[in-house]
């Protein structure tokens, strides 16, 4: 579409996506400089839409941000009094006592929170001091400068006709040019996918690892609610056949969290991910919390698991790279929105240093040199080894060896394992379905267990069914010629909104369907796909799940 002529509008930053690293970036631009124009673009039909986290929040993001968060009214209304940590087998559970874990793996002094609503209130703070912000506003190109540097995005493009082609009704957009462009789209976000393959960014670091984190909020019984708990398990159901784990947090008003997490390198492609989670709630131990309650909401999205050795290189000519774009998850502990907000704050302040200065449209190695050396990369630095010692060495040697490298790291600054690499994509990682049992599936049962498209209506996902697919195939043959006798199509399986489908009929060749309304742009196809063969863009904006307090 770059032949299309656009209306243009300048601002000193240009910021796209409203999560927790790009509003925490705009807030301190308008702290520094109260002159500066800042805009914020985000996909999501409101801030907050597209949110799913855990979350139990590490408030030193916060801290950072807004020190008197608590007199502005934050929504961090329910502080963690409580933290368990089980093994599952297939009808027990095994308590693992706290005093043997890491002191980073407490929970003392963070909250349970919704994220979206904390986005939302982020959203607020930014606007107060100035920030535009738009929501519905996909941002779907880079705009290029002459000398091959990001000087802009192109949002607000509407009406593409299916094929993609330019209609009638067509709305072009309008091209955002910044002195610097700031990409805070979260997990594999489309742009930050470009500018890394464009800069070859990961050059010299491991390759991204990812998990896909599935969430449920229920309403349950008051008298088994424990406001404040949080619970983590590990084991069962998925045993050897993947690494992850389930949380369980309990926030206010009778509501807990229920989620799993599956990692995406998993090798048998018979493996379901969504089922997973589903069996894990019927483990007696869940089963009794959620009897008598009821789900009210669903909704799934990839996670950055890679850490330290993951990162790549955040910043190229005219921009940088922030938050979940990077991968900034401190895996054992889960989470990364505190270092996401680190990383805004820290490329506000490269950015404003360098525009006063006078510079623009080149590269902000001071924001690189902050997070590698300052807070986010002590934090990743002392788990580096965990997530790969899981891959290698299966759950009960990454719980011993994992948590005495986070001791020494942690009282020494040292780890005996040094820094442990990742290996082969999740892609890669994926091995044919000849050399894997099928792994059967209890049917789900309406209770506490529900099939997908159920629970994707629980999302409130929706998408205009005459734009183009933004779930894009690079090759329309390979499902049904390369991935289905090869791998069983695995994309029948890993999808937690039932997008894809091979549809079998009677005299005729299976044909691959997809159903691109039903996505929840959890990103996992573009991860997981083990031919690389699906492309995932953004569609219009607006688009996608409609999260209420995830």
């Amino acid at each position: 579409m770059s032949e299309i002529e656009r209306e243009s509008m300048e601002y000193d930053v240009v910021i796209v996506g409203a999560g927790p690293a790009g509003l925490s970036a705009a807030i301190r631009l308008k702290q520094l400089d109260a002159d500066l124009s800042v805009v914020v673009l985000e996909k999501g039909s409101e801030v907050g839409a597209h949110i799913l986290s855990g979350a139990v929040l590490d408030p030193s993001g916060l801290d950072a941000l807004i020190p008197d968060w608590k007199a502005k009214g934050a929504p961090l209304n329910t502080p963690v009094k409580e933290d368990n940590f089980y093994v599952l087998g297939p009808a027990g559970q095994l308590r693992v006592p706290n005093f043997p874990m890491p002191p980073l793996m407490n929970n003392h002094g963070n909250y349970i929170v919704s994220m979206g609503n904390v986005c939302r209130w982020m959203a607020e703070q930014a606007e107060e001091l100035g920030v535009e912000i738009f929501p519905g506003m996909a941002c779907s190109e880079l705009v290029y400068g002459d000398n091959g540097e990001v000087k802009g995005v192109v949002a607000g493009v509407f009406g593409l006709e299916p094929d993609g082609s330019i209609g009638e009704g067509t709305e072009p957009g309008m091209e955002l040019h910044g002195k610097y462009v700031f990409l805070s789209e979260g997990v594999r976000g489309s742009l930050a996918k470009e500018v890394i393959a464009k800069y070859d960014l990961s050059h010299g670091h491991c390759p991204q690892k990812f998990g896909i984190g599935m969430k449920e909020i229920w309403e349950i019984d008051p008298a088994k609610h424990r406001e404040g708990t949080v619970t983590h398990t590990m084991g069962w159901p998925l045993g050897s056949n993947a690494g992850g784990g389930s949380f369980i947090y309990h926030l206010e008003n009778n509501q807990v969290y229920v989620g799993f997490v599956v990692h995406l390198n998993y090798k048998n492609p018979h493996l379901f991910p969504y089922m997973e989670f589903q069996r894990f709630k019927h483990h007696p131990m869940v089963a009794e919390l959620l009897e008598g309650g009821k789900r009210v909401a669903y909704g799934a999205r990839a996670i950055s698991e890679g850490g330290y050795q993951s990162m790549p290189k955040m910043v190229f000519p005219g921009g940088a790279l922030l938050g979940c774009s990077v991968g900034m998850v401190n895996v054992p502990r889960i989470k990364g929105n505190h270092n996401a907000m680190l990383s805004g704050k820290a490329a506000a302040e490269a950015a404003y240093e360098a525009i006063k200065a006078g510079r623009s449209s080149d590269e902000l190695t001071s924001y690189e040199a902050e997070v590698r050396t300052g807070p986010i990369g002590k934090d990743l630095k002392k788990v580096r080894n965990v997530k790969p010692m899981w891959s290698k060495w299966g759950l009960t040697a990454s719980l011993v060896f994992g948590g005495l490298d986070m001791w020494t790291n942690n009282l020494f600054g040292f780890s005996f394992f040094g820094t442990m690499k990742h290996g082969k994509t999740d892609a890669a990682a994926t091995e044919e379905a000849s050399k894997h049992k099928v792994i059967e599936y209890p049917r789900p049962d309406g209770k506490i267990s529900f099939d997908r498209l159920t629970n994707v209506s629980f999302s409130m996902t929706n998408h205009e069914e005459s734009q183009p697919a933004h779930l894009q195939l690079k090759d329309a043959g390979i499902p049904i010629s390369v991935n289905l006798p090869k791998y069983d199509e695995p994309a029948q399986r890993y999808c937690p909104a039932g997008v894809y489908e091979v549809i079998r009929e009677e005299g005729a060749e299976p044909r691959f369907v997809v159903n691109f309304q039903n996505c929840v742009h959890c990103k996992t196809c573009d991860i997981k796909d083990p031919s690389q063969n699906i492309n995932w863009v953004t569609p219009q904006g607006g688009d996608g799940p409609n999260y209420p307090n995830m």
